[in-house]
């Protein structure tokens, strides 16, 4: 694994001053979170959901919007000027509203995790003059931009690995589970096929694949699988070998492959088993690792155990995409027309988001970003 890595310490940059009005679609978990902390900062917030979280009903700076926010991306003119919108909607009804979005000339941060991802049709948000940075999470999305820090620090890789989950920070029985975003989305990362590089082409492998045991810092052994989750970087990152791995205590996935192959694995069932239980302790943990061709190796972990703001995942991913939004805001021309990965923003960007994750007290270990432009 190379030399421990050092902590990160710097210092994040500066926030834009003056209110801007975003829209924000759908309010669960993670979604509530962002629209929260984009209220904190001054903003003039909008969500859009049929049921938002109990967590901004009321909440100062927010104004919901009751009702299906399909439609409502359909009327966005009507609600006046704004700055961005935000898509946090889960799988393909995110998938189906960046459909409608990118038919005008909005400025669209893309949370949702479809199978169908923006970059499939381009040309059609140029034409629009859409612009959409997409898959702007802690995985996809900060792991991305590490992944491509590793590719500019060191040229093109051997190896390059992605672990991350977010889990009871014991094992709790049963499933050992709790899902801290959509359920469905979570069934769609165990069933749909893992694309992966192996001898640098790019392969199909089945989901849950090439299981394997891992240490985790202060927690033990866990169990990583493979999933599909590296999406843009596999065309962006040049690589012998890369993956992403999700991490589950021992026994959570084998209980999920027993059931489907014993044909009693019922998807409502799941959703109820799954609920996420605030009264549950959890974390979320990652590391990054990039191994380049003369055996230099780049590790980047990331560990957080929630707070009173929200629980860690929607921490860890929600601050990935609040900084993006900051980026945005701070620099409207930081993108031209099109759909953006999230490894695409600069060096200084990464930087920044790593401070902001280190001041809102994520732990953050893993070499300093040097060396960068603009």
């Amino acid at each position: 694994m190379g030399k421990a890595p050092d902590r990160y310490t710097e210092e994040s940059g500066h926030r834009r001053p003056d209110v801007s009005v975003i829209h924000c679609l759908g309010a669960g978990l993670v979604g509530s979170y962002v629209a929260r902390k984009l209220a904190d900062r001054g903003h003039d917030v909008h969500v859009h959901d049929f049921n938002p979280h109990w967590g901004i009903v009321d909440y100062r700076g927010i104004t919901i919007h009751h009702g299906d926010a399909l439609d409502h991306c359909e009327q966005m003119y009507e609600f006046g000027e704004f700055d961005i919108v935000v898509n946090m909607l889960p799988g393909d009804i995110g998938h189906a509203a960046i459909e409608i979005l990118n038919e005008s000339p909005y400025r669209i941060v893309d949370l949702s995790f479809s199978k169908f991802t923006p970059d499939r049709n381009p040309d059609k948000a140029i034409e629009f003059g859409a612009t959409i940075l997409w898959d702007v999470g802690i995985a996809p999305g900060l792991s991305n931009m590490l992944l491509a820090e590793a590719y500019r620090t060191m040229g093109p890789l051997l190896k390059a690995e992605v672990r991350v989950g977010g889990n009871p920070i014991v094992p709790t029985g049963g499933w050992n589970y709790m899902a801290p975003f959509s359920p469905n989305d979570v069934i769609a990362e165990y069933t749909r096929p893992a694309r992966v590089i192996r001898n640098s082409e790019q392969v199909i492998l089945p989901a849950l694949s090439e299981r394997h045991i891992i240490d985790v810092p202060e927690k033990g052994e866990m169990e990583a699988f493979l999933t599909d989750g590296l999406r843009s970087v596999l065309n962006s990152i040049p690589v012998v070998e890369m993956s992403e791995f999700t991490v589950r205590w021992p026994g959570h996935i084998q209980r999920f492959i027993d059931e489907r192959d014993a044909g009693t694995l019922l998807e409502e069932q799941l959703v109820s088993e799954w609920a996420y239980n605030h009264k549950t302790s959890e974390f979320t943990w990652m590391e990054v690792r990039a191994e380049s061709h003369d055996g230099t190796t780049i590790t980047w972990q990331l560990q957080d155990h929630g707070g009173v703001d929200g629980h860690s995942m929607a921490r860890c991913t929600g601050l990935v995409t609040l900084c993006c939004i900051d980026e945005w805001l701070d620099n409207p021309g930081m993108l031209p027309p099109g759909v953006h990965a999230p490894e695409m923003l600069s060096p200084n960007v990464l930087t920044r988001i790593l401070a902001t994750m280190t001041n809102e007290r994520v732990e953050v270990e893993g070499p300093i970003i040097t060396n960068s432009l603009g």
